[in-house]
């Protein structure tokens, strides 16, 4: 910061003037501030940017200023924040006009085209009649989507498919909208000894959405929790020491909980228990998207939900607290419900109710906030084994050139077990790889360049007798894929079914198995078993992941394919890293010359999926022409890998990290693999289990297991 100071002595060109007035009448020289200077002036203007003047003698005394110098300092100081204020909300403003002047433009051009179905001439003025041409015309886009839909199944499954039966008017004052109602007309077919009822999958345990009224009082408290939570997070991922450390083991920020309880000091854990763990972590890296679409992303739960599928397994946003400025995410504050997985059925799901906060910074920067709010206290965690207390976490993200933007990570929970942790998942749970903020940021990282590589307008990829037609078949491919694995991620630890374990062999491993009733469109009607298992290899998470995309070897564990050889007649990259790509795959010598496997394969710094299932050619030719592929049913089996958690000291940490058989997590040793199976066992909704289903699956997932060790040369113990 600049300022003005008096010159130095001299004469005046007249011979009787006082030097001094001579000074005063000379160009002012000017120099700047100190660094120290600026800091400490920095800290006040903070603090107050209208300091008094007894402040200003003592800011005086301490930089070595003049009272005058410190004035004009902190007056220049508040008419520059003023400035990139004014230049902030003109933007603002700026882009709100625009918006409301394009929708204006598209009201008036779509009123001009509005005509009579009768008499083809203009719409008349009265309300009903505008009303019910809206309604006619919402008609018309509904036949024509449903004759789209109608022209896709009939070419999948080979016949058209009979006309719908009308539908008949609904009275709305018949209606009765109690629980009661619902549950009384069940049918009895439904009544299993499993119970499955359709749509349980959406209830979130401990909250009964038409009880969610929020008082004026305790929004307010809400919007005190949020920007104290906000003020803690921007603290902690921009302060080095004395809050955090580097880790000797593996050189990640550790935080140094004794600062931190004494900067940000707490009563006590918001978890009774006196065996509470605290996890923290904070990890940055650079994706390719830009802050505002991560934004968006990420204050939208489904969209938050869609993006991360391997890590947040069910999101629900349950009120909008506050909401955005002009039309924008900044300032949006809501409540939200979530649940996040590992992908392994020995590690429960962590269920979180907690406020989100979003806020802009800086010209192009956003923090986003969480932090728990418990909105009932009864049952809240009746359905868990473990209570987790989200204290300020979130994130940092700041734009950069190119579409580019930098995102610092933190996560800081207090964790009660309330059961006994599997030991083969202590080890990955305690070191922070399972829900830390690492594997947050690997993938964030590796998502957005999927999302990059989708929007690539460009023919890469080989399809069955040539290229993939368009950029329309790619997209559609991916999306396919994409749901692939969503469906995938969700049957491993599934809430909206009978669940029960089984051991195969001598307590070699354990398998735990789900049957449910599927009514989604993208997977086969009927009953459906999902069965899975987690084992630990000494093999390093990248060689067992190289061993499983490779189609060269997929004969040695796959049992369905009886041996017989793979080629790879479709490829599409979606990452930087080559096993990041989506496959078509077809088995030679067998009986099924019309099924191909679809099959993508990811990895990044947290873990990686190999993910399959099993597609007629017909459903593959549709996804290739670009055709919406949200009907082709997918029944999708595959593989989870992550690092077993082992620590290791720093020499070996550094040897292992130079190796290419420690991508994954920075470390050397061996892996933990969740094999996941789902078969179809019924076609009727009606059907139940049978113990010859049991044994089918368990013998599946035991023989894999088998191949699998057998072909890496590890013990079957």
């Amino acid at each position: 910061m600049e300022y003005g100071s008096g010159g130095g002595g001299g004469t005046s060109s007249g011979g009787g003037g006082d030097p001094h007035d001579a000074a005063e009448r000379r160009k002012k020289r000017y120099h700047r501030h100190t660094a120290n200077q600026i800091q400490r002036l920095e800290s006040i203007f903070k603090e107050c940017p209208h300091p008094d003047e007894k402040t200003r003698l003592q800011l005086s005394r301490d930089l070595g200023l003049a009272p005058r110098q410190i004035k004009f300092w902190f007056q220049n100081r508040r008419t520059q924040m003023k400035a990139q204020h004014e230049r902030a909300d003109n933007c603002a403003l700026r882009a709100e006009n625009d918006k409301i002047r394009c929708e204006n433009i598209a009201i008036r051009e779509a009123l001009k085209n509005v005509i009579c179905p009768s008499c083809g001439g203009p719409p008349v003025t009265e309300d009903s009649y505008f009303d019910e041409q809206k309604l006619r015309i919402e008609n018309m886009q509904l036949k024509e989507e449903l004759d789209k839909v109608s022209s896709i199944a009939a070419k999948y499954i080979g016949r058209p498919i009979s006309q719908l039966p009308p539908v008949q008017p609904i009275h709305l004052s018949s209606l009765d909208l109690s629980m009661s109602s619902f549950v009384g007309h069940v049918p009895n077919s439904l009544d299993l000894d499993l119970d499955l009822l359709p749509g349980s999958s959406s209830t979130i345990p401990g909250l009964a959405f038409a009880s969610l009224n929020l008082s004026d009082i305790d929004k307010s408290l809400m919007a005190d929790i949020a920007g104290n939570a906000m003020e803690e997070l921007i603290r902690l991922v921009q302060t080095n020491e004395p809050l955090w450390m580097k880790s000797a083991i593996d050189g990640k920020d550790v935080l140094n909980f004794e600062n931190y309880d004494r900067i940000f000091p707490r009563a006590n854990s918001h978890l009774k228990n006196h065996n509470v763990r605290i996890e923290a972590s904070r990890d940055s890296g650079v994706v390719i998207m830009n802050g505002l679409a991560l934004v968006d992303m990420f204050m939208d739960a489904n969209k938050w939900q869609e993006f991360f599928p391997t890590i947040v397994s069910k999101a629900r946003t349950l009120e909008v607290i506050s909401s955005g400025v002009m039309g924008s995410r900044m300032s949006t504050l809501q409540l939200m419900y979530e649940e996040l997985q590992v992908l392994s059925p020995l590690v429960p799901t962590r269920q979180l109710y907690f406020l989100r906060f979003c806020q802009q910074i800086e010209q192009s920067s956003w923090a986003i906030v969480d932090v728990s709010y418990d909105i009932t206290q009864e049952n809240l965690y009746s359905n868990t084994s473990c209570k987790v207390h989200r204290l300020p976490s979130g994130c940092l993200i700041q734009d950069m050139p190119n579409g580019y933007s930098k995102v610092t990570w933190m996560e800081h929970v207090e964790v009660e077990e309330k059961g006994i942790m599997h030991r083969l998942c202590r080890d990955l749970i305690h070191s922070g790889l399972a829900f830390g903020a690492g594997r947050w940021v690997g993938t964030l990282q590796r998502v957005c360049e999927r999302y990059a590589c989708l929007m690539v307008n460009s023919n890469p990829t080989h399809g069955l007798g040539g290229v993939i037609p368009s950029p329309e078949g790619k997209r559609s491919m991916m999306k396919l894929a994409k749901r692939m694995v969503s469906n995938f991620c969700a049957s491993i630890n599934p809430s909206n079914g009978h669940q029960w374990n089984t051991n195969s062999g001598l307590n070699e491993f354990e398998v735990r198995a789900t049957l449910q009733k599927s009514t989604d469109p993208g997977q086969p009607n009927g009953v459906i078993i999902s069965a899975a298992t987690t084992i630990w290899l000494p093999v390093p998470p990248q060689n067992v992941f190289n061993f499983f995309r490779d189609e060269r070897t997929r004969p040695q564990w796959d049992v369905l394919s009886n041996q017989n050889p793979v080629q790879e007649v479709a490829h599409i990259a979606n990452g930087s890293h080559p096993g990041n790509c989506i496959s078509v795959l077809r088995a030679y010598n067998t009986s099924q010359n019309n099924m191909l496997i679809l099959q993508e394969s990811c990895i990044d710094s947290s873990g990686a999926l190999v993910v399959y299932s099993p597609v007629d050619v017909p459903a593959i030719n549709i996804a290739m022409s670009g055709e919406d592929p949200t009907y082709i049913p997918l029944l999708p089996s595959g593989f989870t890998i992550s690092p077993d958690g082992h620590q290791l000291d720093q020499d070996a940490a550094s040897c292992s990290s130079s190796s290419n058989a420690s991508t994954i997590g920075g470390r050397s040793g061996g892996s933990l693999i969740t094999v996941v199976f789902q078969i179809l066992v019924s076609s009727l909704p009606s059907a139940k289990m049978s113990p010859e289903s049991v044994n089918t699956v368990n013998n599946l997932i035991g023989s894999t297991v088998h191949q699998i060790k057998a072909a890496l040369n590890c013990s079957t113990s």
